[in-house]
């Protein structure tokens, strides 16, 4: 299948990066989607979880570019690049995971002080806390329930030397909601 190949060849290019939480790129997709499964999330829902940031395995800055300043927007990106392979309940989720971090940081009580310092550096790139018509916005979005739960895995997948299933496991989830 053309879309389980392009996935390998991009954790096969990047996936070894530092994710800058002590895990590389590889290690916290799968976290994520192993915390999506155990949960019982749909499988599109665990196929968005797992390839969430398969925006930054899409560009070729370096794996510290958010250290000079620059936001990537890996979340516009990766979601862009999915939709030519799955619908919008895997590719929308993947854009909103980022809105998701600033509606959470803005919204829930406590959750801006339990990011990490790179999620805090990321935050502020990415534009910060959300004004109350930017929540309004992100809460008429139609797959920002699923944006928010996919956050909470992102936040979740960061542990080093957990050991999860390996991507193949997630294999019969990309196959079934890949476009035919």
């Amino acid at each position: 299948m053309k879309v389980m190949r392009e996935i390998r060849r991009a954790f096969d290019k990047r996936g070894l990066e530092s994710y800058g939480e002590g895990v590389s790129q590889l290690e916290h997709a799968l976290q994520c989607a192993y915390c999506a499964e155990r949960d019982g999330a749909t499988p599109a829902l665990i196929v968005a979880t797992l390839l969430h940031d398969i925006g930054h395995m899409l560009h070729d800055l370096p794996e510290d570019i958010a250290d000079h300043g620059v936001d990537t927007q890996h979340e516009s990106l990766g979601s862009a690049w999915l939709s030519q392979y799955f619908g919008p309940e895997v590719s929308e989720p993947v854009r909103l995971h980022v809105p998701a971090k600033r509606y959470l940081a803005t919204r829930e009580k406590g959750y801006y002080d339990l990011l990490s310092e790179a999620s805090l550096l990321s935050l502020k790139l990415q534009g910060g806390l959300m004004s109350e018509d930017e929540m309004k916005a992100f809460e008429h979005e139609p797959y920002h329930r699923d944006g928010i739960q996919l956050r909470r895995w992102d936040d979740e997948g960061k542990i080093p030397g957990w050991e999860v299933p390996d991507l193949g496991h997630f294999e019969k989830f990309i196959e079934a909601c890949a476009a035919r």
